[in-house]
């Protein structure tokens, strides 16, 4: 870089700098094509606000070049905490917060290496994906806060982690496998286990590449009298040792060193033990203890069990249908109950009692709509989801038709109603009667303190 530019740089003189342009109007391009830096990194470095405007105004496409450190202006104000550069650099280009300099660093990685606060909700206002970038360790912003000890940016990050539901940004490893909990655990950072376990989707178990869980590295050198309090935070949210999670996911290689470790190391305290003398409490769904994977699966199993009985059940309805048509005679006035008018393929039940077939087809209709929809929710993003949905649409349409085509002909219109539009009424009641219900449960809870 030409020295009076690079002094004009150095102190941010804009006057300077429009004079070296009068007399070589082309001195910006000759620098982008004699030097790694430019006059945007050194200004970006030293806080020039006004500087750096000018910069971008006549050269943009400066604020996307790396210096020979292997970072570009958006790297140096980020770390440096220049909150007004940053904003500047991000009107030129929004994907600047994105952009990954040496060892694959991006500006927030540097941000919260040096723990500026502001610059690192500035960016994540500005590009919340930026969570998910990693180093070439494999390294999230919330890995290198921790390792770090910057912890409000780590209470800054995870309120924007769950603001823009990205919880399972809490649960990606680094190259060894760890999660933010492992690391957390690992450096005995009380504040930061506390912080992550408020997270309503934060895989307490998971298995690092040595086989070991959060709560083994607490365990394996638990030697400070504040260890005690850890366990029983993590115990409290479900945390177990590697023997006492599924076999299923244990690495089968490093788990005899590692458990043979933990089980040998003087003064271990025991890990938590699931109180068995009362099995319905053991089986119910912990945040934090059960995998949200897991859960998933299970909750996908219930709704095709719900969605397999419901479609059976409503195109063979109870008493089955008739087989043959009978019309009585008018002038006939011994007809019965039994012997009412009738068509063949028609549900029997729906002809010798309305209501209870009505509400039947009802409810049995309200069940088959619900589990489709889960059916749907918990498949999105999965791979051939729109062959599935297809699926979905052709099963609800078999339903849709072949109920309405069972049932007497004075009811073939509510029945043709109810099951067109179930599907679109029921998860919006779904979804109305959750949210409500936790205001009347507080409510409730309310009213009985003021009781009491």
């Amino acid at each position: 870089m030409e020295r009076k530019l690079l002094e004009a740089s150095l102190t941010g003189d804009v006057q300077n700098l429009h004079q070296l342009l009068r007399e070589n109007p082309l001195i910006l391009h000759r620098v982008s094509l004699v030097s790694s830096g430019n006059p945007l990194h050194v200004a970006s470095a030293h806080g020039h606000i006004d500087f750096v405007k000018e910069i971008t105004r006549l050269r943009p496409d400066f604020a996307k070049e790396l210096n020979e450190d292997g970072f570009s202006p958006m790297h140096m104000a980020s770390a440096n905490g220049y909150l007004e550069i940053v904003r500047e650099l991000l009107k030129v280009d929004r994907k600047l917060c994105r952009l990954q300099g040496r060892e694959n660093k991006t500006p927030l990685h540097l941000a919260v290496i040096k723990g500026r606060v502001d610059v690192v909700s500035e960016i994540l206002s500005a590009c919340g994906e930026c969570l998910e970038d990693v180093t070439v360790q494999r390294d999230t912003a919330m890995h290198l806060a921790i390792k770090n000890y910057q912890f409000e940016v780590i209470r800054v990050m995870v309120d924007w982690i769950r603001e823009m539901k990205k919880e399972h940004v809490l649960n990606m490893k680094d190259e060894h496998d760890n999660t933010a909990l492992h690391l957390a655990t690992w450096k005995k950072q009380r504040q930061v286990i506390e912080i992550l376990l408020g997270s309503r989707l934060l895989e307490v178990n998971a298995i690092n590449q040595s086989g070991l869980t959060a709560l083994d590295l607490l365990l394996m050198f638990s030697s400070e009298a504040g260890d005690r309090e850890i366990q029983e935070i993590l115990c409290n949210a479900g945390a177990m040792r590697t023997k006492d999670v599924t076999l299923s996911s244990i690495p089968s290689s490093p788990e005899p060193y590692n458990q043979t470790l933990i089980n040998s190391t003087p003064g271990t305290p025991q890990a938590c033990t699931p109180r068995t003398d009362d099995l319905v409490e053991y089986f119910k769904f912990k945040k934090g203890r059960d995998s949200p994977g897991e859960t998933r699966t299970a909750l996908l199993v219930i709704a095709v069990l719900v969605a397999t009985a419901s479609f059976q059940v409503g195109v063979n309805p109870p008493g089955g249908v008739w087989q043959d048509n009978y019309i009585p005679d008018q002038n006939n006035g011994t007809s019965s109950s039994n012997n009412k008018a009738h068509k063949a393929g028609r549900s029997v039940l729906g002809s010798l009692n309305t209501i209870t077939f009505c509400l039947f087809m009802f409810f049995n209709s309200v069940g088959f709509s619900l589990s489709l929809h889960m059916i749907n929710m918990l498949t999105i993003k999965f791979p051939l989801q729109f062959e599935l949905q297809i699926c979905i649409a052709a099963m609800f349409f078999t339903y849709n038709t072949a109920v309405p085509a069972l049932a007497p002909d004075n009811l073939w219109l509510f029945l043709t109603l109810v099951t067109a539009s179930l599907p679109v009424i029921m998860p919006l009641i779904a979804k109305s009667v959750r949210k409500y219900s936790k205001r009347l449960r507080v409510l409730v809870l309310n009213l009985v303190c003021r009781g009491n």
